[in-house]
């Protein structure tokens, strides 16, 4: 794999990464503003669906076949020896 296709790979997945992340934070503004009926629901709704997205992200070997189905550009040869 040359440099750039490593570079390539490397901006795939900080892209993926944001789109995850702001996927959270949609889903948060989302039931914070339209399903919360009271303070206390707000702050639930607030910061369980970040915790959610912690505990459950995505792994690297997901990412991986994600990555490769939607751009093309697969990951980067590991030095196993």
């Amino acid at each position: 794999m040359t440099v750039n296709e490593t570079e390539q790979y490397a901006r795939y997945t900080k892209k993926a990464w944001i789109i995850y992340a702001l996927l959270t934070v949609a889903l948060i503004v989302v039931l914070v503003l339209f399903v919360a009926q009271d303070n206390e629901e707000r702050f639930f709704f607030g910061i369980m669906p970040a915790a959610a997205a912690y505990v459950f992200r995505p792994t690297d070997r997901l990412l991986n076949k994600l990555i490769l189905k939607f751009t093309g550009v697969s990951p980067p040869a590991t030095d196993k020896e």
